[in-house]
């Protein structure tokens, strides 16, 4: 590994199911040296979180489920019991050598091990620590457990997916927790520069929460700016007309019309000349105010023409047009092939030898990024990291592995 913009840049890692994996992922994928600390016998509870699971030389069901798979790659697993004195200080020599820890246990959890910010940090002044939860590490849910679909459901995101007069509908992915990863990232790429301009580290406080507040984005401003509730309104934009699904000849398209001129071309190719002649559709303003009547009309036009036709016909207007892809199609897209976003790594357990995984959208020029590990297998990199790090050799690794601080294979 040579030339990554993270490179001798090591991260203990004490996090697990989405929101703090899908960080330290990234920053892995960027170079950085992660140490996924897990419990012995159980490791991180998505490994548990399936099917479906990887499938072994036998055909069977591995214990490598593909949630897991899913946020951590680029990592080696260390395997630590933190509930023992041993393991404690174990982690706490390994914590020395590291640069940054990310750890997403309830607000005060990791003071029962002697390993919380307080107590870490004038022995390791440089450290940036980034804390991830449900709600904070302040505010009266503080304490509380906090999960991805709590987190929708409170930050108000649900309110405004969905189709109007059913039932309040979450995203189809833990949004609320990848995009919590994604500020963590953030943040610890900005502590990092501080650090090595200052030399002084930071705590740093990410949660579920205040992340999905942050990404109502124009549904939470426009609120604060009119105190309209917003509502939901299907696959409808709340500011924008015309944008959303219609049904065409042979199947569904997105319409998303971004512009006047926008809407002149789809007219133009849908033959709609008197919607485009229409006062009250001249404008978006005027669209938005009158969206029942023009989608109302629309319809009659759209079922004329089938997907492809729509797609090409408007992509080649310049205006923006889409099928609405299941995931199989997702990754026959050659637009998706084309840019590589699936990687195949190879992976011990696997009957085929490697694991199929979706890759990191950033394309650096002069530092891309680079697929060192796949997602490892509960403490595959055990003896290795404590040899690297500590200079411990077989007879100390085997002493710990006695004490139950850690696992050792056999």
């Amino acid at each position: 590994m040579t030339g990554m913009p993270l490179e001798g840049v090591r991260i203990f890692d004490l996090t697990r199911i989405l929101a703090g994996p899908t960080c330290t992922q990234y920053l892995g994928d960027l170079g950085a040296d992660v140490i996924k600390i897990e419990r012995p016998d159980q490791g991180d509870d998505t490994r548990k979180w399936g099917p479906p699971y990887v499938k072994g030389h036998d055909g069977e069901d591995t214990t490598e489920s593909a949630y897991y798979l899913c946020a951590n790659r680029n990592k080696r697993s260390v395997t630590i019991n933190l509930a023992s004195e041993e393991g404690q200080a174990l982690a706490r020599r390994m914590i020395k050598e590291c640069d940054i820890l990310v750890e997403n246990f309830k607000v005060g959890g990791l003071k029962a091990y002697g390993l919380s910010y307080e107590d870490l940090k004038e022995e390791n002044p440089s450290l940036i620590y980034c804390s991830i939860t449900g709600f904070g590490q302040t505010g009266p849910y503080a304490p509380r457990a906090g999960y991805d679909f709590l987190a929708q459901g409170l930050g108000g995101i649900m309110s405004i997916t969905g189709t109007p007069g059913v039932e309040p509908v979450k995203v189809g992915v833990g949004i609320a927790d990848v995009m919590c990863g994604m500020y963590a990232s953030t943040a610890i790429l900005a502590a990092l520069r501080h650090r090595d301009r200052t030399g002084e580290g930071q705590h740093i406080d990410c949660c579920l929460l205040d992340t999905q507040v942050a990404w109502l984005i124009n549904e939470g401003v426009n609120y604060l700016v009119s105190g309209k509730v917003p509502q939901p309104r299907g696959n409808e934009h709340p500011n924008i007309v015309p944008y959303k699904v219609f049904e065409c000849a042979d199947g569904h398209v997105i319409l998303a019309v971004g512009n006047d001129g926008q809407y002149r071309k789809w007219c133009d190719f849908a033959g709609a000349d008197d919607l485009a002649a229409d006062p009250r559709f001249e404008t978006n303003s005027k669209r938005v105010m009158n969206r029942e009547d023009l989608y109302a009309a629309m319809p009659a036009y759209m079922k004329q023409k089938t997907v492809s036709e729509w797609v090409d016909g408007l992509a080649s207007r310049g205006v923006p047009c889409s099928p609405v892809n299941n995931i199989k199609q997702v990754f026959e897209d050659p637009q998706v092939q084309a840019r590589g976003m699936r990687i195949d790594l190879p992976h011990p357990t696997a009957g085929e030898g490697t694991v199929p995984l979706i890759a990191n959208p950033v394309k650096m020029s002069g530092t891309p990024v680079q697929y060192r590990h796949a997602p490892p297998t509960l403490g595959q990199h055990t003896e290795e990291v404590l040899q690297e790090l500590l200079g411990m050799d077989e007879t100390e690794i085997n002493a710990l592995g006695d004490s139950g601080a850690t696992t050792v294979k056999d």
